[in-house]
């Protein structure tokens, strides 16, 4: 084997479990210290626990509100997802397939958003005027819009590889454009759809910002907002600190790992006509 390619393997395969552990790392300190007791958790040790406190978490859930607010971001991330995928998948259909100058605008302007930060004294002006502030449907069209810009991205891209003749023999058999989308085109959609679906999900169940601005009852609050509130209240009790942490993030670890593969092959199939 090429030593030069030997080399290059063992420091990219470096850089990797550099990287992993990185990452690892931190679960993996909270982990063990949502197991501890008060004292044993104040200085955040990597040192396993000698008695186990899993009670900590019937605690966490108690105390924290965590079921009302596991629900609310269920609620938010779902609904948000819903509304954004199907939404950029109409969008993307018309922009990719109709290339006017118009919807060439259309599309930089929409994806801009991907990079654009948001103005919250605007949006606040716009959540005023439309009576949304402080309700879960105005959070839910709030998530959706932040989230359209990516997916209509990577679905513009996959819609750009298949053949357009597809349209042409459904146009022939008397199939209107709508009908053509739901069709022929939606079904061959499954992989980018389901990538963008599982990566809204995680944006919407990790964003803090949206609900401190525009939410004010703590009924309606997700779980980002209920961890923030629980630190205010035991940040001496770095034990149930962990432990709401760790319940925090416990979804999205596990909707990751089981969808990762989904993501991959989306990404992938969105990015074979360059």
């Amino acid at each position: 084997m090429n030593p030069i390619r030997s080399l290059r393997t063992m420091v990219l395969n470096v850089s990797a479990g550099g990287a992993s552990l990185i990452a690892v790392v931190p679960i993996y300190v909270l982990f063990v210290n949502a197991l501890k007791t008060q004292p044993e958790a104040s200085s955040m040790g990597v040192e396993l626990p000698l008695n186990p406190q899993w009670g900590n978490f019937g605690t966490v859930i108690d105390h924290g509100k965590l079921a009302t607010a596991f629900f609310n971001s269920v609620l938010y991330s779902f609904g948000g997802t819903v509304l954004a995928v199907f939404l950029a998948a109409l969008a993307a259909y018309v922009l990719a397939r109709q290339r006017t100058r118009r919807h060439q605008i259309i599309y930089l302007l929409l994806i801009m958003g991907i990079a654009v930060p948001t103005n919250f004294v605007t949006l606040m002006k716009v959540m005023q005027v439309t009576h949304l502030i402080d309700t879960q449907i105005g959070m839910i069209l709030l998530y959706a819009a932040t989230q359209i810009p990516f997916s209509v991205f990577l679905i513009y891209a996959f819609i750009d590889s298949l053949p357009k003749e597809l349209d042409e023999a459904a146009f022939l058999d008397g199939c209107s454009p709508f009908r053509t989308f739901r069709s022929i085109i939606l079904p061959m959609l499954t992989p980018v759809l389901v990538t963008c679906g599982i990566l809204s999900v995680l944006n919407i169940w990790n964003e803090f910002l949206m609900p401190l601005y525009f939410l004010n009852s703590t009924g309606s609050w997700p779980m980002t907002l209920a961890v923030y509130n629980f630190f205010g209240t035991y940040a001496s009790d770095w034990s149930l600190v962990s432990a709401d942490i760790v319940l925090t993030i416990l979804p999205v670890i596990l909707v990751y790992a089981v969808a990762q593969r989904w993501i991959l092959s989306g990404v992938s199939a969105g990015a074979v006509k360059g």
